[in-house]
């Protein structure tokens, strides 16, 4: 089965990866709520990897780093349906309810969300959108939005700290957070933006910071990781690739061997002989 993807409008989307497992790198610039209808989803963010399967929900917060890996589980194909909370339709909420929110903390990780009917309720009522043979209305589409926040609201005592913060990254530490972050295959432009700087910003203080490029050191930093997996962790190439950065197996295996001299398939060999 192929890759497909339904908008019946452009904050709700209905997804479904076929049988064969597909590998995307995540950085929303809006908030998304989640529903695994089937399949498996696997999210690796920078110390934490989550997996969500049949039924499970998750919030994904704006401007989180986080790499997706969707597979089939139990003959099942991964299906999900996934909502957008735009700013806009939240800054609108917050200020029709007239909220008063006080930021205490936000979250730097995915929230699942636990099973309850409302969710159940919200989702099910959803399925056949998908149906239609034309665009949801866009009033519609914004009250399905406003539905799911106060849904969200009311299973999570501390959502509004995520969904009331409008603030845009600003400048951090760029050495912490690389060195936290380097797996993900970003362009460096959104690697600036986290950071909140320019481009020709970030490329300088990086310099500053590493006395090399931001390429080779990505490079770099993830072909170490990929060894330690290899050898350390036991995992196989196909399983390692994608994880530590890379867009397809035979690039890792080019860039592996130009560095350690040897194919991860070789290392691995050497390793247990």
């Amino acid at each position: 089965m192929a890759v497909r993807q339904i908008n019946n409008y452009a904050e709700i989307v209905f997804t479904c990866s076929g049988s064969t497992r597909h590998n995307t790198e995540m950085i929303a610039e809006e908030h998304c709520v989640v529903r695994v209808l089937s399949g498996e989803l696997k999210v690796i963010q920078s110390d934490k990897t989550y997996v969500f399967g049949l039924g499970d929900t998750l919030l994904f917060p704006r401007n989180q780093l986080s790499t997706l890996i969707k597979s089939e589980k139990g003959g099942l194909p991964y299906r999900a349906i996934i909502v957008k909370l735009t700013q806009d339709v939240l800054r609108a909420f917050y200020e029709q309810k007239k909220i008063q929110t006080t930021l205490v903390s936000k979250s730097d990780y995915i929230v699942p969300l636990p099973q309850n009917p409302l969710l159940d309720s919200f989702f099910a009522s959803m399925l056949p959108y998908f149906d239609l043979n034309y665009k949801l209305p866009q009033e519609l589409s914004q009250l399905k939005i406003q539905e799911a926040i106060t849904v969200l609201r009311s299973i999570n005592k501390d959502i509004d700290n995520i969904l009331s913060d409008f603030s845009e990254p600003h400048k951090i530490n760029l050495v912490e957070f690389m060195e936290r972050n380097y797996m993900f295959n970003m362009p460096l432009e959104k690697f600036s933006y986290l950071t909140g700087r320019s481009l020709t910003t970030f490329k300088r203080d990086f310099g500053k910071a590493f006395a090399t490029t931001p390429q080779k050191w990505l490079t770099q930093k993830r072909l170490e990781l990929a060894r330690y997996q290899l050898t350390e962790k036991k995992k196989k190439p196909i399983d390692v690739y994608y994880e530590v950065g890379f867009e397809n197996l035979s690039h890792f295996s080019y860039a592996f061997k130009k560095q350690f001299g040897m194919t991860p398939t070789e290392l691995i060999t050497r390793s247990t002989s």
